[in-house]
């Protein structure tokens, strides 16, 4: 094609006529620059076909990871419900102690040492550069915004958690219900965290105490009373959070869905 050009403008210069020679050169000078802007086009549009498939491939993965963080979290919101069912039960028992089983009591105090935490899968989409492949703007400022929402639970759940793991222990301690409450959580209650769903698995007898406080004595204990206030405010605040964040991630799935679809 070039020795075909080349040609073109030789015979044109031999026969001296410089008028077409020049319009000419002007013609094949348009015409490569159309032949580039084509190339251009041509790789933009490879470029953003492959940025779609890559967009693809991110999308998918985001469905099956917020699946699974939506799944923990309603785990985690109905381990929260259980934790308040058990608090108010044990708040009954104070207030009503006539008829009162002591089993069925320790079953609820050992049902409110549960401390869900919430731990969903964090992705890289900013730091890796692929949240730029997502075109839907509203899709992009959610998947942002991911885990700044997150934090008003977690921030609720390690209060809970740090009062569970020491001052509720004290006083259980202090009741001589450790031993009775640790049998009670690992056979009795239920663990919606164990990843295999086996709780036979995680079973094992640890047995009940002699030297356990009578019932007319852990009904007496103004420390103990104090317990299932707390774990009412602050696991229906996280509840209350985390059905904000159940909304979001809903939201997330909802408008994943309509991209893989698009």
């Amino acid at each position: 094609m070039i020795k075909f050009f080349r040609r073109i403008r030789q015979n044109l210069l031999s026969e001296g006529n410089t008028g077409r020679y020049f319009k000419y050169a002007i013609g094949e000078i348009v015409l490569v620059m159309i032949g580039i802007l084509l190339a251009l086009q041509v790789n933009d549009w490879n470029e953003q076909r492959k940025d779609r498939i890559r967009e693809q491939v991110v999308l998918k993965q985001l469905q099956e990871d917020y699946q699974a963080n939506l799944l923990q979290l309603e785990e985690k919101m109905t381990t929260r419900d259980r934790i308040i069912s058990s608090a108010i039960s044990l708040l009954r028992a104070f207030d009503q102690p006539e008829g009162v089983i002591r089993d069925s009591l320790v079953k609820d105090i050992a049902n409110m040492f549960h401390d869900p935490t919430y731990d969903p899968i964090q992705n890289d989409l900013t730091s890796s550069g692929n949240l730029m492949l997502i075109r839907n703007h509203k899709l992009k400022r959610l998947l942002s915004n991911w885990s700044s929402d997150v934090v008003g639970v977690r921030e609720i759940e390690a209060t809970w958690s740090a009062f569970v793991n020491g001052e509720f222990g004290i006083i259980l301690s202090e009741l001589g219900l450790g031993r009775d409450v640790s049998d009670s959580f690992i056979n009795d209650s239920k663990h919606l965290w164990l990843l295999d769903k086996n709780e036979e698995s995680y079973k094992i007898e640890i047995g009940t105490s002699k030297l356990g406080a009578p019932l007319n004595e852990i009904l007496s204990s103004r420390k103990l009373e104090a317990v299932p206030g707390s774990a009412i405010t602050l696991n229906k605040a996280a509840n209350l959070q985390s059905e904000a964040l159940r909304n979001r991630i809903l939201e997330i799935l909802e408008l994943i869905e309509a991209e893989i679809n698009h």
